[in-house]
Order: structure tokens, then C-alpha cells, then sequence
């Protein structure tokens, strides 16, 4: 019979299989375990209106659910919405026990697939597997505690610390290998967020390209999301191209209104927020004119938008670092020198003093190719920072 914890382990890779599809709900994963310690059923959520994972796995064990074990990435739903609640479904199947990774933040559901469970006589036993569960659905449980998307910074840089060479030219300082690997972040995030100065530079897509799905389970484009406060951009190219993917600009009122309209009428739907006027923190100020950050990301919430990959440029990296509004930050590192001409990987003024510099802690570290990618995330307070991740082969 597996431990509960090894059970949970195979859970989460069955969610992992609609982390692609699944958004804006969850890619949580279930498995069934009979009496006997045989896994029975397997399930995983697909897309959002279609059955949830529980149900999957259900149907797969049949009349073998009947006193079995269910384990669930997170706790299962209490609520009618596109369809029936899992955790009665769970009762009606006849499992004697559930495991759940991790309790759901929706105010939705906060402890009622639990109680509902137990009310039934199931017994539930919360949290094996937490941290594996954690990291896989962290988008969705950042999104359902802040109302935020989580945000992602993804920049590639030189050996020596530079996002493109003195004359601006970046293309390429990262492999293919590198490029596609970021062309899957892109299919994993609601949003993918430039500046106006890189769509100026640029005049990016930000489309996911060139990328093979298993199960057939083929992603959406995510939303194309130009930052501009005061109308920079005109309305032309592919990033208003509503063929290939729809496009959102965040601006303020001092873009002019002949300005937005245009947006409006290329396609592109267009949100205004405040201007930046907070102060800076950690020791560095924010350029302006700028949208306020906090609001964007308000905005995208709204919208349902579980993960934000923001592609920069420097200076908008640097203002959501100076904001405290950076959650992950993924660094693509190429094998080439740019020099101290070259432009930096983050722009703005540093903190005084190595006392008030913020602290990140390694989490992930992964050769792709001739390239190497490393996943940080923000030391909280009182954090000493534990010991950085141990480098993984190809």
C-alpha cells in the first residue's frame, strides 16, 4: 500500500497535467487507493465547465471507490458552479477516507468540503504532501488569498548581469532550448506584461509558439498586456493583432483620449488606473510617469488571470521589484559577455546599503541546453533563507 504521502506525490502529478488547460480554476489531481493498496482511480482537472478531478477518478474506480481512499491536491469544492460539488460526490461514492494536500482559500469553500466530509462520517486527514501540492497550485492560492495574479519576472541576461548589448540588440543571448522552455512559461501564465519602451523596442508578439501538448489539451493564448501611462504606443503590429491573441492596455488618464480610442478600435481592450504615486520601498524609487503597479495587478485579478509573466523591460522589472510586487523571478543565464555598455537585467536606483537590499532565495536551477535557468522567490521577513537548490542535470 503507498504512504500517504507517495499517494499525494502521484496526485500532484495528475494535476500537473491540466496546469495548462485548467485556469482560472485549479489543476488539482486526485487518485484512489482500494483497501486492498491498489491505486483504482486516477483524475485530473482538463478545463474549466468540465468535470473536476475527483469526478475522473471516481468514475475510473467504480464500485472500487466504495471504502477506499481518496487523495485530493486541495480540498475538494463545496459549491454548485459550472458543475455539482465534489466533496457530496465523494459521500455518495462511498470512500472511507480522504486526504487532502491543502486546505482551498476560496471563500467558497474555506473548510466546507472538510466539514461536509466529515459531517458524512468520511475521515479527513489534511495536509500530506502540503509542500509538493503548495508549489503546484501556488499561482491559484496566491490569486485566491491576494486577489492577485502571482507575479512572475522572466528575464534572460548575460554572463555579466546584461539584458542586451550597448547598441540594444538582444536577440539572441539565450539557446533555442532556452527560448522554448520560456515559450512554455508563457502557455503557463493568464498574461504575459510588457512595458511601453519594450513594445516600442520590440514590437513583441508575446504569443506561445512552437510548443507539443500531451493529452491533446492544447492551452489558450494568454492575454497580451501592454503597461502604458501616457500613450507611447501606437495601435499597430503584432501585439494588436487580435488574431493571434487578445490584447489588454493598462494606462492612466494622461493618455490621450484620441489615444485609447485607437487601442479600442484595433481590437485591444483598455483598463485605466491611477498613476504610480507611492514612494519607493527597499531603497528605490519607481519611474514616472508610470501606471500604478499594484492597480494592474488588481486588474488582472479581476479578470480572472491566475499567473502574470512579466517580459519587461529592465525598468518595469525594477519598479515591480521596488514595489514588492515581484513573487517569482526567472533568469534565463547565456553563455555570452555583453560588457559594461550592455543594458542592465534590472533598472533604477539600488538600496543604500546591503542592509536594505531585498533577499531572494534559490529554488530551482536547471541546465536547458547551453543555458542555465534559475527559479528565485522572495525571502520573507525573519527568513534566513534556508540553502539554495541543488543543481539538476539535463
Amino acid at each position: 500500500m503507498p504512504s500517504d504521502e507517495a499517494a499525494m506525490a502521484e496526485a500532484v502529478a495528475q494535476g500537473e497535467r491540466g496546469r495548462l488547460t485548467a485556469a482560472p480554476n485549479p489543476w488539482v489531481g486526485c487518485v484512489v487507493v482500494d483497501r486492498a493498496g491498489d491505486v483504482v482511480g486516477r483524475g485530473f482537472h482538463r478545463r474549466a465547465g468540465e468535470p473536476h478531478a475527483e469526478i475522473h477518478a471516481l468514475r475510473e474506480a467504480g464500485e472500487r471507490a466504495r471504502g477506499a481512499t481518496a487523495y485530493v491536491t486541495l480540498e475538494p469544492c463545496a459549491h454548485l458552479g459550472r458543475t455539482p460539488p465534489c466533496a457530496p460526490a465523494l459521500v455518495e461514492a462511498g470512500v472511507a477516507r480522504v486526504v487532502v494536500a491543502v486546505p482551498d482559500p476560496d471563500d467558497r469553500v474555506a473548510g466546507r468540503g472538510i466539514e461536509i466530509l466529515r459531517s458524512a462520517g468520511v475521515a479527513v486527514d489534511v495536509g500530506p504532501g502540503a509542500a509538493a501540492a503548495s508549489r503546484s497550485l501556488a499561482p491559484y492560492l496566491h490569486h485566491r488569498r491576494t486577489g492577485r495574479p502571482l507575479c512572475l519576472l522572466k528575464t534572460a541576461g548575460s554572463l555579466d548581469g546584461r539584458t542586451a548589448a550597448a547598441d540594444g540588440t538582444s536577440q539572441w543571448i539565450t539557446g533555442p532550448e532556452a527560448r522554448a522552455d520560456a515559450h512554455r512559461l508563457r502557455a503557463e501564465s493568464g498574461a504575459v506584461v510588457v512595458g511601453a519602451g519594450t513594445a516600442l523596442a520590440d514590437r513583441p508578439t508575446l504569443t506561445w509558439r512552437n510548443l507539443a501538448f500531451e493529452d491533446g489539451l492544447v492551452p489558450p493564448q494568454p492575454w497580451r498586456v501592454l503597461l502604458d501611462a501616457s500613450g507611447r504606443v501606437p495601435a499597430a503590429g503584432p501585439l494588436f493583432d487580435p488574431a493571434l491573441a487578445p490584447t489588454l492596455v493598462i494606462t492612466t488618464a494622461r493618455a490621450e483620449p484620441a489615444v485609447k480610442q485607437a487601442w479600442k478600435d484595433a481590437g485591444a481592450e483598455v483598463e485605466e488606473v491611477p498613476e504610480q504615486k507611492t514612494p519607493p520601498q527597499r531603497g528605490f524609487s519607481a519611474p514616472a510617469p508610470a501606471v500604478d503597479l499594484a492597480g494592474a495587478l488588481d486588474v488582472l485579478g479581476r479578470r480572472g488571470v491566475l499567473q502574470a509573466m512579466v517580459e519587461g523591460g529592465p525598468t518595469l522589472h525594477g519598479a515591480l521589484l521596488a514595489a514588492g510586487l515581484a513573487d517569482r523571478l526567472v533568469v534565463y543565464s547565456g553563455g555570452v559577455v555583453l560588457g559594461p555598455e550592455g543594458l542592465p537585467l534590472l533598472a533604477g536606483p539600488g538600496p543604500g546599503t546591503l542592509a536594505e537590499a531585498s533577499r531572494w532565495r534559490l529554488t530551482g536551477l536547471r541546465r536547458i541546453g547551453g543555458d542555465a535557468r534559475l527559479d528565485w522567490e522572495p525571502v520573507e521577513p525573519g527568513d534566513l533563507g534556508g540553502s539554495p537548490a541543488s543543481p539538476k542535470g539535463d
